[in-house]
């Protein structure tokens, strides 16, 4: 989000000092704008918006309703519901971070996104989950004598455990990490829904096959690390050389991409361990412990059960 001035409601000035003044602006500023990845998701629909607006002729901040009902309906045509109400979550905080009226919520807005709704629907493609044959399959064709291998391997197996999002696996360092005799405890900082730093932890277990092990894989990577502080997932240079460097949640994307086929995503980690936990007769609240969602919904959201015979309690009428 670009930065701008805010006014803070009443007299503060002539009560505090400027200096707190400026604080409590930049507190109110930090409130609006959310998260590091949202940001860089709404600096890149402002862009778009802008570029239409500049196009098209129209003023972009601040915005009319007809300038967003008019750049909605040019939007439907080429995006999916779900990218369409993003952006225009950005322009809505891009007005509120002026301190401006927000014209998103304007009727003549809402009627015009009601019609694109019925037009386009609003169901959003999902990242496919693999099934454990196909995990197991992959996991063990993986070589780990160099230490690309062993990364990308240990990346994975706890990826998939551990039911992370890209952003976290990139984040952890090797102080996050417990080892005990019962397993392995993951401490985590902020995410996407602790978004305050409350103290988080994630239980990872021993496998009985030693090639599927993510305790073990992961052992083996941070001996091959040789230290004990720092990123825990590298990048790796020429000739198998280790650098310091952390890896970016793109990557992960391209490496889930190249092992498990280019239908899946990162995000497919974390959606095939909701799934398969499921399957297996997890239910939500243990589903819910090791993925962090704050209601049993989005456990239903991330299920992907596209097999219909699946999970469905026909099966169960006793006929």
């Amino acid at each position: 989000m670009p930065d701008s001035s805010l006014t803070v409601v009443g007299s503060a000035s002539s009560v505090v000092s400027a200096a707190l003044t400026e604080k409590v602006a930049d507190y109110l500023r930090l409130g609006l704008e959310g998260s590091a990845n949202t940001r860089r998701a709404y600096a890149a629909d402002l862009r778009d918006f802008r570029q239409w607006c500049s196009a098209s002729g129209a003023v972009d901040l601040p915005a009319s309703p007809a300038t967003i009902a008019a750049y909605a309906a040019f939007m439907a045509d080429t995006c999916k519901w779900a990218t369409l109400t993003r952006r225009l979550a950005a322009i809505s905080k891009l007005h509120q971070l002026h301190g401006l009226d927000t014209p998103t919520t304007d009727r003549q807005v809402r009627v015009v996104l009601e019609g694109i709704k019925r037009s386009i629907g609003i169901r959003q493609k999902q990242a496919p989950a693999f099934t454990l044959t196909k995990l197991k399959t992959l996991v063990r064709s993986l070589e780990t004598e160099t230490a690309t291998g062993l990364r990308n391997k240990s990346l994975l197996l706890l990826g998939f455990t551990g039911a992370f999002r890209r952003s976290e696996l990139v984040s952890l360092s090797l102080e996050d990490l417990t080892f005990t005799d019962e397993g392995l405890i993951v401490s985590l900082g902020k995410s996407k829904t602790n978004q305050y730093g409350d103290h988080e932890e994630k239980a990872i277990y021993y496998s009985p096959e030693a090639a599927l092990c993510p305790i073990r894989t992961l052992k083996a990577w941070t001996e091959r690390l040789g230290r004990e502080r720092g990123p825990l997932f590298v990048r790796i240079r020429k000739g198998d050389r280790l650098s310091f460097e952390r890896l970016s949640d793109q990557w992960v994307d391209k490496l889930v991409k190249q092992v498990f086929g280019t239908s899946y995503s990162a995000h497919s980690l974390r959606a095939s361990f909701v799934t398969v936990a499921k399957l297996n007769g997890a239910d939500d609240s243990e589903v819910m412990r090791q993925t962090k969602h704050k209601t049993p919904l989005m456990i239903q959201r991330y299920t992907r059960l596209e097999n219909i015979r699946q999970h469905n309690a026909a099966m169960k009428l006793g006929l």
